[in-house]
């Protein structure tokens, strides 16, 4: 919010406090001060002047030389190429040996002196408002009103030596969007008296009343408005006016615009002026409806549903209710007849609405905070005045309708508390000191606690609903500053360690010595990868998303990481590999409402990564080759371990039909693991498939505890056995029959490993393996920790496990 130093004063004005001061006591009482300026740069020696007259200059077609009355006691000669100087006109003038600000950022200051131009003197230089800089206009002479006194500085007679304050407020301070809010902060705080503007009832002349209906008091719980005819909307703006609304940021448009305006940042209520004559009948007020449209006064058709609400009258949409005007019925020149409007929107009907339409009001920007129901007549009465005042008319009665404000429960505050949270002593007489220089209404009573204050919001505050509000409210008033900087007191414990379980941290820091660089994503999505990448047809969406395509919750990460993947590959990086730790989102009506939790919804953690192009980066030692389904199991099998899991084939949205398997650890599914489809991969734009990985957070941390085992003396006894097997049968079929037939045999317990080292497929039919066949060899290493093992409990084992696999998959011995 940006407003000049003098329009604040002008409601509360403490005298003794500086400009730097009023800056640190408004930044310390949480209305942080981002930037005060001056309105101008500084220059000297410039007064209003009048001119006299003006002669074509003998020796240039394009300038005048002017006799000019500078309120120095003699007519002063200036030569002056501007096209609107004119006899009778009062402009800036800078005398010689005036200093201008400097004409480009970074230049010198110009010192204006006695010259020539084209064989003529000129003692002097009249001045343009971009000369000046105070405005980019440069169109000719800076124009000044007739009540300008001759002589007069220009730096007082246009108050340039006021300042800007820039202040960003934090979402909750809607109390503050407003001159006359942090002018209430600054009488607060400084105890200086708050002045307001007079909002007494102008004359009521004519009877007119326009029928207004509110067909949802969901959305607007009190709509005021009021018939003005009459007026002349080519009358100027007056320029204490303009100049207000400019230092604020406001562009001058128009009378009747530039007073809606006014009022907004004055008193913090957004209103809207329509062109009575344009509106067919009566106004409705009530929700929009699907296939509805609008035309907006910034040029925009908007397409309406059911979740957006408008003002309508008989025929069609004239308003986006609480946000922006339409054009069918905004003011113009010609206007003669309007209708002000000032309502209370619900705060809950008008967030979200302006991003749904890809834009920001003042108004919306306002009305999604909450702005006081409280005084929307007297506002009316402000803004009726400045109207009939400046554009004349004659103004109607106030129609004043009220169906559905809020309800504002009493806040309690146990003084108790209040010390505790702020870590000093407060009395009573403190707190209530406060809350009279707030202004906010109280009552005091006995609790178990001690002394405890009921305060009542009042119908401007609505960021004051729990206790803890007014606790800040005491802590902002009281001075962050006099609060002192102590040390936290607590007792030191020495805390067991769960060695069984690692942190996310440590599960982090083990993805990234794996070659992998984190990443981050946003929690939201585009619905199309839950479509894609999760078979989600239902996903969870946003009431309020940030931007229109990341509009439903994640379940899966592999969307976010495969965009990131895309986002390198398109700055030539050749090698990818990258993972994230996050939160993804599952409808489960299960989940209560809890600490941690939201009723409907569940919220597990999950670590995903993926690896895209080589599998080492280029060197001499390793022929380069791409990333396969094995490096990466490699790499899972080193995240979980000392668990051993299980790699079982899966179907998965996502993934490769053939190349996906998931991740079982003792018996419960902890992720997946598999190549990319093969229809993203042109749907993605994607040379070859990056491999992915997506496992159960808590299954990662879970390392369980060490355990000893007995190191055997003996030495071990290692048999490879080659078992050719139809091409369909599974390696872990194979692996799980053999370990389960060494159970039987009671041979499991020298069982030290059994893995398969070599995988053969004839490229055609043979004596010893079949077109349909492939050899599978594996290694057995069996040992005791008691005695050397001998060669016919080695042969037995052996035979035991050839036998089982015989009988479960005709599996045969090679050879």
């Amino acid at each position: 919010m940006q407003f000049s130093e003098s329009w604040l004063r002008s409601f509360v004005n403490p005298d003794k406090i500086s400009t730097d001061a009023l800056s640190h006591s408004l930044t310390m009482a949480g209305l942080e001060v981002e930037e005060v300026g001056p309105v101008a740069p500084p220059f000297n020696k410039v007064v209003v002047a009048r001119v006299l007259s003006t002669e074509r200059h003998p020796n240039a077609d394009r300038l005048n030389v002017c006799q000019v009355d500078a309120g120095t006691g003699e007519t002063l000669q200036i030569v002056c190429g501007a096209p609107n100087v004119a006899p009778g006109v009062l402009v800036p003038c800078a005398l010689v040996g005036a200093v201008l600000p400097p004409s480009e950022a970074g230049g010198k200051p110009f010192e204006i002196k006695v010259g020539k131009l084209r064989g003529v003197d000129s003692f002097g230089m009249l001045c343009s408002a971009r000369e000046l800089k105070l405005s980019e206009d440069h169109g000719g002479l800076m124009l000044l009103p007739e009540d300008a006194r001759i002589g007069m500085d220009i730096r007082e007679y246009l108050d340039l030596d006021d300042q800007v304050f820039v202040i960003k407020l934090t979402p909750n301070k809607a109390d503050c969007l407003s001159i006359h809010g942090v002018a209430r902060e600054v009488a607060a705080l400084t105890g200086a008296a708050l002045r307001l503007p007079e909002m007494k009832p102008v004359a009521v002349t004519l009877a007119d009343k326009l029928p207004v209906k509110i067909s949802a008091p969901d959305l607007c719980g009190r709509f005021s408005g009021r018939v003005i005819r009459g007026v002349n909307a080519h009358a100027a703006t007056p320029a204490w006016m303009v100049q207000r609304l400019e230092r604020a940021g406001q562009r001058s448009i128009s009378a009747l615009v530039d007073i809606s305006n006014y009022v907004m940042l004055e008193l913090g209520r957004p209103s809207h002026v329509f062109d009575l004559d344009k509106i067919h009948g009566g106004l409705d007020v009530r929700w929009g409806r699907k296939g509805e449209q609008l035309k907006l006064l910034n040029g925009n058709t908007v397409e309406l549903d059911e979740q957006v609400g408008v003002i309508a009258d008989d025929k069609e949409i004239e308003s986006l209710a609480g946000i922006m005007g339409g054009d069918s019925t905004a003011v113009t020149l010609d206007t003669t007849n309007i209708y002000l409007e000032a309502a209370f929107w619900w705060p809950q009907a008008i967030q979200g609405r302006s991003r749904r339409f890809n834009f920001s009001t003042d108004a919306g920007h306002r009305f999604e905070r909450g702005v006081d129901y409280a005084t929307t007549v007297e506002h009316i009465e402000r803004i009726s005045a400045l109207i009939l005042e400046i554009c004349g008319g004659q103004a109607g009665p106030v129609d004043d309708q009220i169906v559905n404000l809020p309800q504002r429960k009493p806040v309690r505050l146990r003084v108790a508390r209040a010390e505790r949270v702020l870590g000093i002593e407060l009395s009573p007489a403190v707190i209530a000191d406060v809350f009279q220089r707030l202004q906010l209404p109280f009552a005091r009573e006995q609790g178990e606690d001690g002394e405890v204050f009921v305060v009542t919001p009042p119908s401007y505050r609505f960021d004051i609903e729990i206790e803890e509000d007014l606790i800040e409210e005491v802590a902002r008033i009281y001075g962050f500053e006099r609060i002192p900087a102590r040390p936290p007191i607590a007792e030191s414990e020495m805390r067991p360690t769960d060695e069984a379980r690692r942190s996310t941290h440590a599960v982090r820091h083990a993805i990234a010595a794996r070659d992998y660089q984190e990443v981050i994503n946003f929690a939201f999505v585009e619905e199309k990868w839950e479509r894609d990448f999760a078979s989600n047809d239902n996903p969870i969406r946003l009431l309020n998303p940030i931007a229109s395509q990341l509009a439903v919750m994640r379940s899966t990460l592999i969307g976010g990481l495969l965009d990131k993947v895309r986002y390198n590959l398109n700055r030539k990086a050749s090698r990818v590999r990258m993972f994230e730790v996050g939160r993804v989102f599952h409808r489960d009506a299960s989940v209560a409402d809890g600490g941690l939790t939201v009723a409907g919804y569940r919220q597990p953690m999950v670590a995903g990564g993926i690896a895209y192009g080589p599998a080492f980066d280029e060197q001499w030692g390793i022929a380069t080759r791409p990333v396969d389904f094995f490096d990466v199991k490699g790499d899972v099998e080193a995240l979980l371990f000392p668990r051993v899991a299980r790699f079982e084939p899966v179907s998965h949205p996502a993934l490769h039909p053939g190349r996906a398997a998931q991740v079982v650890i003792d018996g419960k599914v902890a992720g997946v693991i598999g190549e990319l489809h093969p229809r993203w991969l042109q749907e993605y734009e994607l040379t070859q498939a990056p491999v992915v990985f997506e496992l159960d957070l808590q299954a990662l941390r879970e390392v369980g505890l060490p355990g000893y085992t007995e190191i055997s003396k003996f030495p071990a006894a290692v048999r490879d056995l080659a078992l050719v097997v139809k091409q369909s049968v599974r390696v872990q079929d194979l692996l799980d029959a053999m370990r389960e037939a060494l159970e039987k045999q009671g041979s499991a317990r020298y069982c030290q490993s059994l893995v398969l080292f070599d995988e053969f497929r004839p490229k055609a039919a043979s004596a010893a393996i079949g077109a349909d066949e492939k050899s599978l060899a594996f290694r057995l290493t069996l040992q005791d920790t008691g005695a050397t093992l001998q060669d016919e409990t080695v042969d037995s084992a052996v035979r035991c496990m050839v036998e089982a696999a015989g009988a479960a998959f005709q599996a045969r011995m090679r050879g």
